[in-house]
């Protein structure tokens, strides 16, 4: 039984690391459009970044981009593109 907890608990603890509302404001004031949420996305960010969410979106340039929104409390959103 306490294994199920563990498990439920590291999912939780995983998506509470994303934040998708915040992501999509940030790409779309830089120009991204056909955005896609994809969640959490695990190796993505810094370790100083509080939240990591991937995405695939229309870049400015019209390429179809791939890539991840990384954020923290004191600090602003940084895209990096995968």
């Amino acid at each position: 039984m306490s294994r199920k907890y563990l498990i439920v608990a590291a999912i939780i603890a995983l998506a509470s690391c994303s934040a998708p509302a915040s992501a999509t404001r940030t790409l779309e004031v830089n120009g991204y459009t056909n955005i896609e949420i994809t969640g959490y996305a695990l190796l993505g960010c810094g370790r100083d970044d509080n939240y990591s969410t991937g995405f695939i979106a229309t870049a400015p340039n019209g390429v179809r981009v791939r890539g991840v929104v990384c954020g923290g409390v004191f600090k602003g959103d940084t895209i990096r593109l995968t």
